[in-house]
């Protein structure tokens, strides 16, 4: 259940999104198959959530990847997220980190995984190779969730999609 109303200043995120904020606000996004991913750094009073889309970018050679497209993959995003973090001074196992989503939704050409599982499966690697500590997280199932993160907190509110249909929803 979301937390009651306050004054401070609400983002939607859409897929393939990241926003990172040093002031206290609420960001939020509803996920099916796509992972959301939250960083809190209370000291440094810095936050950001991703929703990437899939799990990894393959870059092309001797081109520069272009950040709005790159952010649709879940290790390229999550080591962005990283290098701003670093710039900022945190140090990455003080850095709170949830992680949300990855519904069985859509299939894919590997033999018994869905993008869900792969875009969860990826997250944690890359999380992990970054040297990033997951403190919560809810990933899998069958049904869409809404979360809303609560950046003056670190406080991530989650809420089960009842009746959502996420063919529906993975289109979006």
């Amino acid at each position: 259940m979301p937390a009651l109303a306050t004054d401070l200043p609400e983002f939607y995120l859409q897929p393939g999104e990241l926003r990172i904020v040093r002031t206290p606000s609420i960001l939020k996004t509803v996920l099916g198959s796509c992972v959301g991913i939250t960083f809190h750094e209370p000291r440094l009073g810095a936050s950001a959530l991703c929703h990437p889309i899939m799990p990894t970018h393959t870059p092309k050679p001797f081109v520069r990847a272009d950040p709005v497209v790159a952010r649709r993959y879940v290790d390229y995003v999550i080591r962005e997220v990283a290098d701003t973090f670093d710039r900022l001074g945190a140090a990455r196992r003080e850095v709170e980190v949830k992680l949300f989503g990855g519904a069985d939704v859509l299939a894919s050409s590997r033999k018994n995984a869905t993008v869900g599982r792969m875009n969860a499966e990826i997250a944690l690697r890359i999380l992990e190779d970054e040297g990033f500590r997951v403190l919560a997280s809810h990933l899998g199932g069958s049904r869409g969730i809404f979360i809303e993160f609560h950046t003056d907190t670190g406080e991530v509110f989650l809420r089960k999609l009842a009746g959502m249909d996420l063919r529906t929803l993975a289109r979006t």
